[in-house]
């Protein structure tokens, strides 16, 4: 261990754990609060738990003697410079000079935890910690003797004594209602519109039962008999008169029924959100557009929570998937780093894989995507050194699940999801699947070269290298210029999706001729099964916008999005069909209100006005180098503020003026123009066919007149 600590090291304390540890405890309390009419639904996967005993270990080198307190999750051996101290000390004196602390720390009820602050000695990132397994297992699967592996600490934000991880809440606010009218025998009250938090009775008294019907909708909480969500209550008469409840719910409009014995005198919510700073915004020329990025970055926010999740009525759960998506939208309106490591550790849970993630082929890719993301975006290695073993194993268990073709195709206990989408088949080997391995494949690549892996590194490029070439040998069709959707015991499938097409264009694996063909046989083709859920219009509108057609996705926002608008959503559903009607809109899954109307993956303009409008995307690692390419599509001007790690990048766009400031990192602008642009700073550059690129320096207020093509 060469971790050493100077009284430079760190300004403050703050709760460590072992890495994952407390993110996996987290999650496993959140997923189960699902509840369908009172029962609770728990998750359709594997659960893990944190290690109850793990050593904490630091080397320090102080000017002078320091009085230490010492707070603990958990009950603990103390030793300096390997020697025992007796007790479990509440404070300690750590002597001048170099010493070695170490604290073997033992909770089976939540996870070992320390919080050590002296004025030298603190407990922070410079920690390291182990799970005292001295055994491993190799990819034979054969156990193997090692040192004791120590790992850099997990932290979040627990920055004070009391602030105890094990006693992490969400924060909360008071609401009351818009609305409240009395029907059939009680009320119906509307909290104007989607909500989460715990419901209050005020003025509560009597004895016997109240009766909570939740609804998303008006009619889910009219339908006693089949909405999804409810509470009975029963009442002694020694209740407090202000009763909150303990379960958290998620709804619009709640109706009450009650016994004549039970009285109240109103009722109000405790709003339950994660206290985020919106770093992000978008404005324009467009109305409707505005409303949707608010709508949208509601519906973030509501799906923000302890981790990303998917829906906050069903399922309440970490998808990957959808947590995919949420990393892109989280970039583009929070910049919230914490989130994201928290739902990417937890969503891969600990040792021995024995299953994909959430048990779907593809999400399990879209782990890997996330983790190559979050590097580009943050520039963060450290992330990627701690749980580099987690996302090997996952790998070669992924690796492990090809056939003799080198494929992944479904096995026993497999799921391959893809997309909710009536027709679509997915026996044999799905051309999408591959795509998503090769992706997964690259990133390994990049994570293993950061984890100092060099043999991992030649290995897993090799394998993406060759993955790449039988992917376009076996599914690319010549003739037709696009990619076949499936091959089925040797036989290529007559039949051609959006999927594997549309992430082909921004994985930019295809030439710019085969972008063409691809976007006018497969993306404009009616006649190609068309997709309906948000969840995979994120990335087929990401497609057409990554081939310059900002103006017809835009066309496609305003009718899709502002379609749920109309119907009176106030966050974006979890699918949208504009050819169904009424109470039709309500039912999924065969439920009449199965369907979730706060789905993250609704949310995605975020990402679409950020990253293919305004333009702004990293091209190097934590926005070192970033380049913004704006295009209106159409509108007048636009304006909004893009977050970066540490900063911002602010623009406006019309079509005769450009303005950019940014706060790190060197920009490339790179603009459409009749005539060549003039800047108040820097050159502006001819890179010919009328594009012109214009450096970025930070902390510069630039203003570009142009004539936009």
């Amino acid at each position: 261990m060469d971790k050493s600590f100077s009284p430079n090291a760190s300004s403050a304390s703050t709760w460590v754990w072992y890495p994952g540890d407390y993110e996996i405890w987290l999650s496993n309390k959140m997923q189960v609060r699902r509840t369908e009419r009172e029962a609770i639904f728990p998750p359709l996967w594997r659960y893990y738990s944190p290690y109850p005993l793990v050593t904490f270990q630091t080397e320090v080198d102080i000017p002078e003697a320091d009085d230490v307190k010492i707070y603990s999750e958990g009950a603990f051996q103390l030793l300096v410079d390997d020697v025992q101290i007796y007790g479990q000390p509440k404070s300690i004196t750590i002597p001048t000079g170099k010493h070695k602390i170490s604290l073997k720390v033992y909770n089976q009820e939540v996870l070992p935890a320390i919080y050590i602050d002296g004025q030298y000695v603190k407990s922070n990132e410079t920690w390291q910690v182990t799970n005292e397994d001295k055994l491993w297992i190799d990819e034979a699967g054969k156990a193997q003797q090692s040192g004791t592996p120590w790992v850099p600490v997990g932290s979040w934000n627990f920055d004070s004594p009391d602030n105890k991880p094990s006693e992490f809440r969400l924060a909360t606010q008071p609401w009351n209602p818009e609305k409240v009218e009395k029907i059939d025998g009680g009320e119906l009250i509307d909290f104007g519109k989607e909500a989460f938090g715990y419901i209050e009775i005020h003025g509560l008294k009597g004895k016997g039962k109240l009766v909570l019907y939740y609804g998303e909708s008006r009619e889910e909480a009219l339908d006693t008999a089949k909405c999804e969500t409810l509470d009975n209550l029963s009442f002694d008469g020694n209740q407090s008169e202000t009763f909150t409840l303990e379960g958290s719910k998620a709804f619009r409009y709640v109706q009450v029924q009650k016994d004549d014995s039970v009285q109240y005198d109103s009722i109000s919510m405790l709003y339950e959100y994660l206290p985020l700073e919106y770093r992000g915004n978008f404005k324009c020329s467009d109305e409707l557009l505005n409303n949707i990025w608010d709508v949208s970055a509601y519906t973030m926010h509501l799906t923000t929570r302890e981790f990303f999740i998917d829906g906050i009525k069903r399922d309440r759960w970490i998808w990957s998937g959808d947590a995919y998506q949420s990393y892109l939208m989280n970039y583009y309106l929070f910049f919230d780093s914490p989130s994201v490591e928290r739902t990417i550790v937890a969503l891969r849970g600990k040792e021995p894989v024995t299953a994909h993630i959430n048990t779907i082929m593809d999400y399990s890719l879209y782990w890997f995507m996330g983790i190559y993301d979050y590097y580009l975006y943050t520039g963060d290695t450290k992330f990627i050194k701690t749980f580099y073993l987690r996302m090997k194993s996952l790998m070669e268990y992924c690796l492990g699940r090809r056939n003799q073709n080198g494929f992944l195709e479904p096995l026993e206990g497999d799921w391959v999801f893809i997309d909710w989408a009536d027709g679509l088949p997915k026996a044999g080997e799905v051309s999408f699947e591959q795509m998503l391995l090769l992706r997964s494949l690259e990133a390994m690549t990049v994570s293993a070269e950061i984890a100092g892996e060099d043999e991992d590194q030649n290995k897993y490029r090799k394998l993406a290298d060759d993955l790449k070439l039988k992917l376009f040998d076996v599914f690319w069709d010549d003739e037709e210029n696009v990619m076949k959707h499936q091959r089925i015991d040797g036989q290529i499938q007559d039949m051609v999706t959006h999927y594997a097409n549309m992430f082909g264009i921004f994985f930019n694996y295809f030439t710019e001729e085969q972008k063409q063909s691809v976007k006018e046989k497969v993306l404009l083709n009616d006649n190609i099964l068309q997709i309906t859920t948000p969840y995979m219009r994120f990335y087929e509108l990401e497609a057409l916008c990554a081939m310059g057609e900002q103006e017809f996705v835009l066309d496609e926002i305003r009718d899709y999005w502002g379609g749920m608008m109309d119907l009176g959503a106030t966050s974006f559903w979890e699918k949208y069909d504009p050819n169904q009607s009424g109470t039709e809109h309500l039912a999924m899954y065969g439920r009449p209100y199965g369907k979730s109307l706060c789905h993250a993956w609704g949310a995605s303009p975020i990402y679409l006005f950020g990253r293919y409008y305004l333009g702004v995307e990293p091209t190097t690692p934590g926005y070192s180098n970033y380049t913004i390419k704006p295009n209106l599509g159409g509108l007048k001007w636009m304006e909004g503020k893009v977050p970066t790690p540490n900063g911002s990048v602010n623009l406006y766009c019309s079509a005769q003026e450009i303005k950019v400031v940014a706060s790190e990192g060197k920009g490339t602008l790179i603009i459409k123009s009749k005539t060549k642009p003039s800047t108040n700073f820097g050159n502006i550059e001819s890179l010919g066919n009328d594009k012109y690129q214009l450096e970025i320096k930070s902390n510069t207020s630039y203003t570009i007149k142009y004539n936009a093509l």
